[in-house]
Parts: C-alpha cells; sequence; structure tokens
C-alpha cells in the first residue's frame, strides 16, 4: 500500500508498504476474509457447494442437512435441528466476532415473512421499493398495471444530439434510477426483467423518453410495491423443478439482436431468471428460439446440479420452449445448410438431450412465462404469467 498521508518517509517517498496483514477496507480484504471464513467452516466439517462457493451444508445421518449461506459478512442457517443451528452458532462466534439477530426476518434488503401453518415462505422488498420512489420523488405517481406499454419503442436514435438536451439530461440521476431498479429485480422482482434490460442499454446517453419509459417502471412498482415470491410447501414434490425459454426475433432496434429470456420455478415459485439480448444477430426466429434454449439450458445444468447437491433429488429436468422448429433442431444433429453457420457453442444442447440430461418440450405461448421477459404484454396475460411462477402480493 501507498505510505499514509502524515508517515511518508523522507527521500523514500516513492517506497511502498507490504502488508503483514490485511486491512479493512484494501482490494484484497474480501478475499483474504472469504479464505479465512472457509478455512473455517471446513475445519467444522462442513462441505462447500461445488456450484456455489458461498454456501456451506453438512449432511446428518438421517439425511437431513444444515446449511449455511454467505454473502460477505451476512450468514442465513436454515435446519431442521435447532440445536444443530445452536451448536454452529457457537462455533462462529468462539471464532469470530458476530451480533445474532435471531430469526431471519430481513436480509439484503429482502423481507423474509413465514406462515407456518399454511406451509408459506414470503420474499419482497416493499420497504426497499417504497424508499426508492420516495427518493426519485415518484410517492404520488399514478400506477400502471404492466413494467412497460408497447408504445415505448426505444433505440439509439432517441439518444439526445444537441448541448441543450444532453446538459438538461446530465441533471436527471438516470444510472441511479437504473441501478435502485436492478438491485430489485435480481432479488424477487422477475416482472422488471424485461423493463430494465430495455433502459439500461441507454445510461450511456439518455434521452427524455428513455426517461419516460423509466418513470413509467416507477409508476408500475408504485401499484405493485407489495407483490413478491411466495414458496408453497404444499406444491414441494420430487421433480417439481422446471424451466421455461422464450426470444423476441430481432428486438433491437439498434442492432436487430434477438432478446433471450429464462425462468425456471420450484414449488410453483421463480428461483432464476434472465433476460438479455443475444451476443449475435439471429438470422429467423427458430434460431433466435435455439440460441434461447442453449443459455436456457447451461442455466437448468448448473441449477439442477445445485439442488441435487442440497438434497432435492431431481434426475432428468425439463425445459419448455413454445417453437416446435427450435425443439426439432436441438434433437437433429445432422449437417443442414440453414444451421451451419450458427456458432458452434449454441450446438451444446444437442448433446446434452442425446444423453437424456435436460428435456426440451413444447409448450403453448399462452402458458410459457419467459414470454413476459422478452416483450411489452397485454395485462390480462401478463398477469396470468406472474400468477405461473408464484408472484403473488405478500
Amino acid at each position: 500500500m501507498e505510505q499514509p498521508e502524515g508517515f511518508i518517509v523522507p527521500g523514500k517517498e516513492h517506497f511502498v508498504c507490504r502488508l503483514k496483514k490485511s486491512l479493512y477496507g484494501l482490494k484484497q480484504a474480501p478475499r483474504q476474509w472469504y479464505k479465512r471464513f472457509d478455512s473455517f467452516m471446513i475445519g467444522q466439517g462442513y462441505c462447500r457447494s461445488q456450484f456455489d462457493d458461498c454456501i456451506y451444508f453438512q449432511t446428518f445421518q438421517d439425511g437431513s442437512f444444515i446449511y449455511l449461506l454467505l454473502y460477505v459478512d451476512d450468514m442465513l442457517i436454515a435446519s431442521r435441528d435447532k440445536f444443530s443451528i445452536r451448536k454452529l452458532k457457537t462455533q462462529l462466534s468462539n471464532e469470530f466476532e458476530m451480533k445474532e439477530l435471531g430469526a431471519t426476518k430481513k436480509i439484503l434488503g429482502m423481507e423474509i415473512r413465514r406462515d407456518r401453518q399454511a406451509g408459506k415462505l414470503f420474499l419482497s422488498q416493499q420497504r426497499y421499493i417504497e424508499k426508492v420512489l420516495d427518493m426519485f420523488n415518484m410517492n404520488d405517481c399514478k400506477p400502471v398495471s404492466t413494467p412497460l406499454a408497447a408504445h415505448f419503442k426505444l433505440s439509439s436514435d432517441l439518444c439526445p444530439d444537441t448541448k441543450e438536451d444532453m446538459k438538461y439530461m446530465s441533471h436527471v440521476p438516470y444510472a441511479n434510477v437504473i441501478g435502485s431498479l436492478m438491485y430489485a429485480m435480481i432479488y424477487t422482482r422477475p416482472d422488471l426483467a424485461y423493463a430494465v434490460s430495455m433502459v439500461s442499454r441507454y445510461m450511456h446517453n439518455p434521452d427524455k423518453k428513455h426517461w419516460s419509459s423509466v418513470k413509467w417502471i416507477f409508476r408500475y412498482l408504485k401499484g405493485t410495491s407489495h407483490v413478491g415470491l411466495v414458496f408453497d410447501k404444499k406444491l414441494a414434490t420430487t421433480d417439481n423443478f422446471v424451466g421455461y425459454v422464450d426470444s423476441d426475433y430481432a428486438g433491437d432496434l439498434d442492432r436487430r439482436r434477438s432478446l433471450s429470456g429464462y425462468i425456471f420455478t420450484l414449488c410453483n415459485s421463480v428461483i432464476s431468471w434472465k433476460a438479455t439480448l443475444q451476443s449475435i444477430v439471429a438470422l429467423s426466429t427458430t434460431e433466435a428460439k435455439y440460441i434461447s434454449a442453449t443459455e436456457g439450458v447451461k442455466e437448468a445444468i448448473w441449477l439442477r446440479g445445485l439442488v441435487n447437491e442440497l438434497g432435492l433429488t431431481q434426475k432428468v429436468l425439463t425445459v419448455f420452449c413454445d417453437s416446435q422448429s427450435a425443439i426439432h433442431l436441438t434433437k437433429n444433429n445432422r449437417y443442414h445448410d440453414k444451421t451451419k453457420h450458427i456458432n458452434i457453442k449454441h450446438h451444446f444442447i444437442r448433446d446434452v438431450v442425446v444423453v437424456g440430461e435436460i428435456m426440451v418440450e413444447k409448450i403453448h405461448t399462452s402458458e410459457n412465462p419467459a414470454d413476459m421477459l422478452t416483450k411489452p404484454l397485454p395485462i390480462t396475460k401478463f398477469e396470468h404469467f406472474l400468477d405461473l411462477v408464484g408472484l403473488y402480493s405478500t
């Protein structure tokens, strides 16, 4: 590290200090803290997940588990055995200076609520969303029913090109707003994925019309701040982990790239989702769906390994796609003039399907919730998809 101000040695101003111990706030500190915590947990007989380095677990003789989830210096402990939880907390407090906050009610801005009689778990960010609305003076806005209306045709052509417009937009906290919306979208609000994906493309030079679409998202949040994820114990079965994939062909007006979206559910509630532009330009709807299915299958393989490791047996995982031609393409590995240009990495899905690890099956568009991650939808269809993935009022 550089010599601290006031402690610079005369004649050796260009010298630096060599650290013997990691200091809080330096670049190396998070890594050193993780290595320290990791060695302690391994020493206590816990296994580190092969699929997520921040998950530790231990298996008991009766087949039950105890889990510890680490996020920087925040931890969640879960187990059916309260004695095992108390034992782990004692081990941690003997090794680290820590504060116990009791049964989890809030972590990382997420509010956790349980209804043990009904066997339901609720996750929401209502207080965070209300705080964001207040921060950007959108508390009194008029609510709307969808995250982004169909009349918003966003593109780079709308970006300001005059000094007056640029000066006006320089006073608009566009990037701060996008970051706040993204924080909600990542944790508990998959319904925002498409809208946030659209408005975040123009952070480098936003226009008033881009800002209007952001305010539309705020208006949607105003009326749905209480919406969150609901996990129902009664719906938990052996093989209830399913995925959905979809794409919007050439939806990007700037470079005509397609938008891929996937969503995975467990216990009838969403656990993983993503809406992102494809890295290449697809030449047909089938190709766009095929690329989207490949991205979804990659996520499916990782998620299946994770849930199996955590004790939830999942043999063959089903991924639903609403394109019959794309499904046939995943099962047909013959050389074809219409597919020879597709990047080799996207043909990965064929090997996975042949081995039988993943099944890609047909589903009607009206029953495919990934559709809401790729395009604006009418309110009736949008609300139906919210019900399919367990997004309700909490």
